[in-house]
C-alpha cells in the first residue's frame, strides 16, 4: 500500500487580465478595475499535484499570500483537488518583492512540514519574473527543476520530469523532497464541478499572520522592509513609426545600394 506524497502548490490571485485597467499615473496596476483569479500558470500547477495526488495517493496543501479576499482563489483551488488551504495574510507581508515574497512562502512550507514535493507555476501574469519558485526552492535547500512541460513518471521516492529549456529538452529524475515550476503545457486545468464549488464554500481556510510563522521565520525578512528591489516607475513607451527606405534597380545594383547603405549606417554609430 502507498502511503502517497505531501504536496504543497503555492498559488496567487491576480487580476482579470482581460479586465485590468493600468494606472499611468501611480505606475502600477489598477486591480480593483477587475475581479481576481488564479495565476492562470498555477491552475496547471494544482492539476498537476491533482493528477499526482490521483495516481498515487497523498495530500495537497495550497498555500497563498495576500489580502482576506484571496481566500476565494484558495476555495477554487479547494474545488478543483486541493484538500486543505494556507493563506498567509498580514500587512507586515505586504509591499514584498519576489526575494520577501519567496522567503514568506517557504517559511509557510516550512511550517507545514514534512513536505515530498512543492509545485509552482512557471510564473505570474502580473510580475512574469518566473523567479518565485526556484527561490522558494533555495530558502527550502531543496532541489528544483523549472520549465517543466511534462510528467514523465513519479512514485513515493522520486519524480521524472522534462523540462524545456530554449529549443532544448532535458530529462531530469528528481528524489524527493524538491520543487518544479510547470508550463502551461504540461497538462489542460480540470474545470471544478458544482458540488466541488459547492462544498469549498464550507471548507475551512487556515489563516496565518506573521507572528503564526515566529518559529521558522525573520520577521525582518518579511515585506517591504525584506525587500531588496522595488519598481521605481512603470510606463508605457511611446509608439514610434518605422523608418523604411526603397532601393530600386537590377539585382545587383539593389544589392550594392543596401550595401553601401549599411556601410554608412555603421560608420555613423
Amino acid at each position: 500500500m502507498l502511503r502517497g506524497l505531501k504536496i504543497v502548490v503555492l498559488v496567487k490571485q491576480v487580476p482579470d487580465i482581460e479586465k485590468v485597467r493600468f494606472d499611468y499615473e501611480k505606475g502600477r496596476l489598477d486591480r480593483s478595475s477587475a475581479g481576481a483569479v488564479i495565476n492562470p500558470f498555477d491552475l496547471n500547477a494544482l492539476e498537476a499535484a491533482a493528477q499526482i495526488k490521483e495516481k498515487i495517493g497523498g495530500v495537497v496543501i495550497v498555500v497563498s499570500m495576500g489580502p482576506e479576499q484571496a481566500k476565494e482563489a484558495l476555495r477554487d483551488a479547494l474545488a478543483r483537488g486541493a484538500d486543505e488551504a494556507v493563506l498567509l495574510s498580514d500587512l507586515r507581508f505586504a509591499g514584498a518583492d519576489t526575494l520577501a515574497t519567496s522567503y514568506a512562502l517557504s517559511c509557510a512550507v516550512r511550517k507545514i512540514g514534512g513536505f515530498d514535493l512543492v509545485v509552482c507555476g512557471e510564473k505570474t501574469i502580473d510580475g512574469d519574473t518566473a523567479q518565485v519558485g526556484p527561490e522558494v526552492a533555495e530558502f527550502l535547500g531543496v532541489p528544483h527543476v523549472a520549465y517543466v512541460d511534462e510528467i514523465l513518471d513519479v512514485n513515493v521516492a522520486e519524480i521524472t520530469i522534462k523540462s524545456q529549456l530554449d529549443k532544448s529538452s532535458y530529462v531530469v529524475k528528481m528524489r524527493f523532497p524538491g520543487l518544479i515550476t510547470v508550463t502551461k503545457d504540461v497538462n489542460v486545468p480540470r474545470l471544478p464541478m458544482l458540488k466541488d464549488k459547492l462544498r469549498s464554500r464550507k471548507d475551512e481556510i487556515t489563516v496565518w499572520n506573521a507572528d503564526d510563522l515566529a518559529d521558522v521565520a525573520k520577521e525582518q525578512l518579511f515585506g517591504f522592509n525584506g525587500s531588496p528591489t522595488w519598481v521605481a516607475k512603470v510606463f508605457a513607451p511611446s509608439a514610434g513609426k518605422r523608418k523604411s527606405q526603397f532601393v530600386e534597380g537590377t539585382a545587383e545594383e539593389k544589392a550594392r545600394k543596401v550595401a553601401k547603405i549599411l556601410v554608412e549606417l555603421r560608420a555613423s554609430r
